[in-house]
């Protein structure tokens, strides 16, 4: 995960998992864990050299081979950008599908909804849904609290490859592709 991914996950009010978004809690060590970590050699993507996994990370910071081999990675996946303008969907921050509120990111909109509107049991359309392109802007959740809990838990620019108008089968077949080069 980059910084600001993690520090979004991490917010002091509640940090949350940086893939599923569950809510963190205080636990201890996994000591089983760090001596896996410890006696686990791989080699390094760029240079080859082989290492302890508890290496890897000070290693890849200052490997050359290895930056190029992430920069050709980013070129590999990144797109020309379109010079015609056309109008792309805000799928960052949505409005109340109950209240006036405005501007809430997703975490925000489901939390929002929890605290205010748990038992407003009013058919909504939800604004997550409607603004991706499978969305329908016209369907109405009959529980909407349980489909945001269950279907927003995460962040969907967590798991969209690139392009939210992409098949999802051409999708799936890049990031096989891509986990295969990675080995």
């Amino acid at each position: 995960f980059c910084t600001p991914c993690l520090q979004e996950c991490l917010k002091p009010k509640k940090p949350v998992c940086g893939v599923c978004r569950s809510t963190l809690l205080p636990g201890s060590r996994a000591l089983d864990l760090e001596k896996q970590i410890e006696a686990t050699e791989t080699a390094c993507n760029g240079c080859n050299k082989k290492m302890y996994l508890s290496k890897m990370r000070s290693h890849v910071a200052s490997c050359s081979k290895y930056q190029n081999y992430i920069m050709e990675g980013v070129k590999a996946v990144t797109k020309e950008p379109l010079h015609n303008s056309r109008n792309f969907p805000n799928r960052f921050t949505f409005p109340c599908p109950y209240c006036s509120e405005r501007n809430l990111d997703q975490e925000g909109l489901v939390e929002h909804c929890k605290t205010l509107h748990s038992t407003d049991a009013k058919q909504v359309v939800c604004p997550i849904c409607a603004s991706m392109p499978w969305g329908d802007p016209n369907y109405r959740s009959a529980n909407f609290m349980e489909h945001l809990q269950r279907r927003h838990r995460f962040s969907y620019d967590t798991f969209v490859v690139g392009d939210y108008d992409a098949d999802e089968d051409d999708m799936m077949a890049q990031v096989l592709m891509r986990s295969l080069r990675d080995k």
